[in-house]
């Protein structure tokens, strides 16, 4: 069960995500977006993502920070555990609670709104369960179990499988004695990576660069233009 949980099931994820953003991509590129919802609901989904987006980019940092930045450079750098993992616990706790928050709104309003929930998909409402199950154990392990139980020092194991698995080199030994609610955490994130091309989610792979250098969309008062052309 090791070896299929951390070598083949993380790269079975990794291929599920490539190839079927690709494939929809290629044969359905219309689809391609986050399909808003704002004109069935505004007040909601402002807050709920400007939470969400502001707060998972600063997690993601985090977690490269934290998995892909080697041990042994911090060690150099001269940043001793306990100041990483005190810094961890109070800008990891901050941000997790702001991705957190959002997760919970945008969830809310489309389980409450009944125009949202109505417009909504299967995979809208999986994929936001997800999303807050995942935030919620990360949470969890940042902010309860590091001041509970103590801080793991995921930088010695969980780090170092990760990278190996960039570079198809896993070493399935590192992920045995990691804590329970650690694992979890970490199948259920590759879980969303795998359904990400068949939800909204894919669209976190387009980067809207059209946007600053296209031409502005310029609007006229109908009544005003109209009482202008007959005066003319």
């Amino acid at each position: 069960m090791n070896q299929f949980w951390w070598v083949i099931y993380p790269y079975v994820a990794l291929v599920v995500m490539i190839a079927g953003s690709l494939y929809r991509y290629a044969h359905n590129p219309m689809s391609w977006g986050s399909r808003s919802s704002e004109l069935l609901e505004k007040s909601w989904l402002k807050w709920g993502s400007l939470l969400f987006h502001w707060g998972i980019l600063l997690v993601i940092i985090g977690h490269v920070m934290g998995l892909l930045v080697p041990l042994s450079f911090y060690r150099a750098m001269g940043i001793s555990s306990a100041f990483y993992h005190e810094s961890a616990d109070i800008l990891g706790g901050i941000t997790g609670l702001m991705t957190w928050t959002g997760v919970l709104i945008l969830l809310g309003r489309r389980l409450s709104n009944i125009r949202v929930r109505r417009n909504s998909s299967l995979s809208d409402m999986l994929v936001l369960i997800l999303l807050f199950i995942v935030v919620t154990t990360g949470d969890y392990l940042t902010i309860v179990r590091n001041n509970v139980v103590g801080p793991y020092e995921y930088r010695s194991t969980v780090g170092p499988w990760l990278r190996g698995l960039l570079v198809f080199h896993p070493n399935q030994a590192l992920m045995v004695n990691v804590p329970l609610l650690f694992k979890i955490h970490i199948i259920l994130a590759f879980l969303v990576f795998a359904v990400s091309p068949f939800t909204r989610l894919v669209h976190i792979w387009s980067l809207p660069l059209a946007y600053f250098r296209r031409t502005p969309i310029q609007y006229r008062d109908r009544e005003q233009y109209r009482y202008k052309k007959i005066s003319m």
